[in-house]
């Protein structure tokens, strides 16, 4: 039988028909690479932090858990799309095959990153290797396939391939903070001190410049300390972001008793929609790059409060943005030794 080729990948969608394949059900991982696809030996699963915190915590870290939810998500949906969290992350391997009419330049050998996520991706895992608790990664023996439609890197040269998978998984949020944040501005971060916090912080303090504010919102103190070392922000709170009302009186506090043009949420546990909203002035921004927002929460809570901030749904495309997050931690040598110190590959 002949398949309609689609290069947004529809003609792998099993449940529902119609659907693109993130927001279906189920999708056909086992279907023959298609002439325009590209299929990919899997190294290494960048989860998605909201993702693994949710599994980590509904297992107890306990690692062979972890392992067999992830192995039973991907065995039911065709894909790693967490059912709680909706979200998935980006995975590291070399392209094995390149369809015919797959776009772009690759070449069978190249060690890709994937710039879209997991939860869209036909994915086949034979075996889990192992489980980093704290890089949120999964080194696997497997198999994906990537759509005519989707983004990928290839990894540089000069940098360690888990540090530039992990820092691909977030470049959407450097890059975005770049267009958001103008000279002067007072920028809020919360999870500051996390994966994409720490680059969101850094690219913040270079686009405010002398006249602008940056603050860090932080819950571990380790990484804290971390992010201090960088110089990036002008005061670092310790908080809980789930308490809004606590948030919003620190965050006046430390910024002369006005609110914040832009907030930027990177967190990755739910319910800081509010402790986002309310520190932000009228008619600034209100940035979710958070996959475990709660769209809904936020809009409501928004009118709830009257905020007339202008609210933003976290994209983790922005065109140049692989190669903008990896010149970022290129050009910054404390930013580069702390994803190396945390994320690089420790084989």
């Amino acid at each position: 039988m002949m398949i309609s080729l689609c290069p947004y990948g529809t003609h792998r969608v099993l449940k529902p028909k119609g659907a693109l394949p993130q927001a279906a059900r189920r999708i056909d991982n086992r279907l023959p690479m298609q002439a325009n696809e590209m299929l990919i030996s899997v190294e290494t699963l960048n989860v998605d932090s909201a993702s693994f915190t949710q599994i980590r915590e509904a297992c107890g870290a306990d690692k062979d858990k972890m392992a067999a939810m992830i192995l039973d998500i991907v065995n039911t949906r065709g894909k790693l799309q967490n059912p709680v969290t909706g979200s998935g992350g980006m995975l590291l391997g070399r392209v094995k095959d390149v369809g015919p009419d797959f776009p772009g330049k690759a070449r069978v050998g190249d060690q890709v990153a994937t710039l879209v996520s997991l939860s869209l991706t036909p994915l086949v895992i034979r075996r889990i290797k192992a489980i980093d608790l704290q890089t949120d990664q999964v080194d696997v023996e497997g198999e994906a396939i990537l759509f005519a439609s989707g983004i990928f890197a290839r990894i540089p040269q000069d940098m360690d391939r888990k540090l530039a998978l992990s820092a691909l998984d977030v470049a959407g949020a450097p890059a975005q903070t770049h267009l958001l944040v103008q000279p002067g501005d007072s920028v809020l971060v919360l999870g500051a001190s996390g994966k994409s916090g720490v680059l969101c912080c850094v690219q913040a303090r270079l686009d405010v410049g002398a006249r602008g504010r940056v603050i860090g919102l932080c819950h571990d103190p380790r990484e804290a300390e971390e992010l201090r070392a960088l110089d990036a922000c002008d005061v670092i709170l310790m908080a809980d972001a789930r308490d809004p009302m606590d948030v919003y009186r620190r965050v006046l506090a430390a910024n002369g008793g006005r609110k914040v043009d832009v907030a930027i949420n990177v967190v990755n546990i739910p319910d800081t929609e509010m402790a986002t909203i309310l520190p932000v002035r009228d008619g600034g921004i209100a940035y979710f790059f958070s996959m475990a927002t709660n769209f809904a929460k936020a809009a409501l809570g928004a009118e709830g409060v009257a905020s007339n901030a202008r609210m933003l749904i976290g994209n983790g495309y922005t065109p140049g943005h692989a190669e903008f997050t990896l010149d970022l931690i290129r050009n910054h040598p404390g930013l580069s030794a702390l994803f190396l110190s945390r994320y690089g590959g420790k084989e």
